[in-house]
Formats: C-alpha cells, sequence, structure tokens
C-alpha cells in the first residue's frame, strides 16, 4: 500500500487526533502530516507512514493548496472562526457584491498576513494558542505568504462562500478576519473544506475508517 495518502478528515478531531488513530491501524510510529487542518475544518489531510516518506513531507508542504471557505460577515470571533466568543457588529449598509469583490482583490498575490491569535505559531517556544486559551495577547508578526486566486462562489449577506488557491502558511481564518475589516462590518470563518493538496484531491483521499480496512487487506495480502 502507497506510504503517502489523502485522508478525508471530518470536523471534530485535530490533525494530531487522526495521526494517532493511523499509529494504532498501520502499527507504525513514524507518521507525518503536510499541513495542519483545524479541528473545525475538514477535507484533504496528506500523511506519510514511515521514517522514508516523512522525509517528503516539506516538499509537499510547499505545494498548492485549495479550500472552500464560508465566511459570516457581520460578526468577529476571538478565535476568528465558529468557536469564538462574537461580537456583533451594527451594519447599516451591507457591502455588496463589487465592495465585496474589490475588498477580496487585495489579498491577491504576495502579502503580508498574521497568523490568528488562536494558531500554533510559537513565540518564545510556546504555541500561541497556549496563551490565549489563558486570556493572554500575544503579538503575532505579520508573515509573507501567497494567495494565488479567490473566486467568489456565493454572496448573500451575511454568507460569503469563496474557492481559495494558496501557497504554503496561508490561513484562511485569518483572511475572513481581514476581509470582515476591510469592509469595515467584522467578519470570521464559519466554514473551511480543503480540497486539494498539490495532487492529492478530496476525490482520491480516504477516510480514516476507509484506509483502516484498505491497510488490513494490503497487509493480508502481503503476509
Amino acid at each position: 500500500m502507497k506510504k503517502i495518502v489523502a485522508i478525508n478528515k471530518s470536523k471534530g478531531p485535530t490533525s494530531h487526533d487522526i495521526i494517532n488513530q493511523l499509529r494504532r491501524i498501520t502499527g507504525t510510529k513514524k507518521i507525518g502530516h503536510a499541513g495542519t487542518l483545524d479541528p473545525l475544518a475538514s477535507g484533504v489531510l496528506v500523511v506519510a507512514i514511515s521514517r522514508e516518506a516523512t522525509k517528503q513531507i516539506d516538499q509537499i508542504v510547499n505545494t498548492e493548496k485549495e479550500y472552500l471557505a464560508t465566511i459570516k460577515l457581520g460578526e468577529q470571533s476571538s478565535t476568528d472562526d465558529e468557536e469564538g466568543e462574537k461580537e456583533i457588529f451594527e451594519v447599516t449598509t451591507k457591502p455588496d457584491n463589487k465592495q465585496v469583490e474589490q475588498a477580496l482583490s487585495q489579498f491577491i498575490g504576495q502579502i503580508e498576513q498574521i497568523p490568528p491569535q488562536f494558531s500554533a505559531i510559537k513565540v518564545q517556544g510556546r504555541a500561541a494558542y497556549k496563551s490565549a486559551r489563558l486570556g493572554q495577547t500575544i503579538k503575532l508578526k505579520p508573515r509573507p505568504v501567497e494567495i494565488k486566486n479567490i473566486e467568489i462562489l456565493e454572496y448573500v449577506w451575511p454568507i460569503l462562500k469563496i474557492k481559495v488557491t494558496t501557497g504554503k502558511g496561508v490561513y484562511i481564518r485569518s483572511l475572513a478576519r481581514d476581509l470582515g475589516r476591510s469592509l469595515g462590518c467584522g467578519g470570521y470563518l464559519a466554514d473551511l473544506v480543503r480540497t486539494r493538496v498539490g495532487e492529492f484531491t478530496l476525490e482520491n483521499s480516504h477516510t480514516v475508517e476507509q484506509f483502516g480496512k484498505a491497510w488490513k487487506t494490503s497487509y493480508n495480502d502481503q503476509a
């Protein structure tokens, strides 16, 4: 069986939870993944099984990624997603399609992006989200990232659905937050599906259960 596979992660578990499940299935401790998905996000999580396969992780991390994102405007969230405490904005004039399109256009290309407070970015050796959970505000520095394309799929206030193509290291939560600020109405990421990581797509991904059955069959065939 292939040592690098795409898992279709469901909402709920962390990326590390998925790795632990695969370790139990395969009996292999050396498993890594290419690009974390938040618990509230779903979609393609590329995993490498075996020491040799994990050496290719960095190469996969650097590949292009695609996302389907649902953004809720009119509110902002302490975590920049559905999980956090919400602040509702009083919006007297709702942004129209042209305003949303113009606002999104400024985020396409090479940009500077500040990661969410609730992220795994290390600050003095400590993950930012751990400090955030203690009520501490961490000043995170902007990072250079690339957003290659943003396509509006549907917009009916306050819900905006977009397709985003990115390079590595882009936080879609930050994009949602920054879009809301640009429009002056607030915004947060309500839902996220990663549909592609390089050549790995949702269509060629497996659930953990499907992977387990395939691994067991492959193992028995080799026995």
